[in-house]
């Protein structure tokens, strides 16, 4: 009888400790994860009304199907514009994010970046920089070598 029961008493140790190591082993994700290039991006200086367009470059590093919602910009000075469609594993995209340059002055926008990803369900992507004004053409000068100051008599 002591026999048996100190059997049943290993058995239930030793299924204990195989189930406790098997719960340590991390586990792989499975689902669409999203991966970008970079997620900031510094214009640093633009001139006014010049194109203020950047992609910033994505992958769906996950093995289902990556589905974007409708990124949310900081303000309405900046436009998101997405892949609609399922990006399917493996998958490189871009999301393009223009800002009006007719607003001078520095800035620094963002724009959330929500999917059915498992991990990241959303990211910040920033951009960030300054519009100065265009710089004044000058007119050539030409130099005749006359003096254009009176000389006094």
């Amino acid at each position: 009888m002591k026999k048996i029961i100190l059997s049943l008493i290993l058995m239930i140790a030793s299924s204990m400790l195989l189930t406790a190591q098997q719960g340590s082993t991390p586990a792989t994700t499975n689902g669409p994860e999203i991966t970008f290039d970079k997620t900031t991006h510094d214009y640093e200086t633009l001139l006014v009304n010049s194109d203020g367009a950047y992609e910033f470059e994505f992958t769906n590093t996950g093995n289902e199907p990556l589905i974007l919602t409708q990124p949310r910009s900081s303000c309405g000075c900046t436009v998101p514009a997405w892949p609609r469609k399922p990006v399917l594993p493996g998958e490189k995209e871009k999301i393009k994010v223009t800002y009006n340059t007719a607003i001078k002055g520095r800035f620094q926008k963002t724009v959330t970046i929500m999917s059915n990803a498992n991990v990241n369900k959303s990211v910040v992507l920033t951009i960030k920089g300054e519009v100065v004004d265009k710089p004044a053409e000058a007119l050539p000068e030409k130099t005749t070598g006359i003096s254009t100051t009176p000389t006094p008599k």
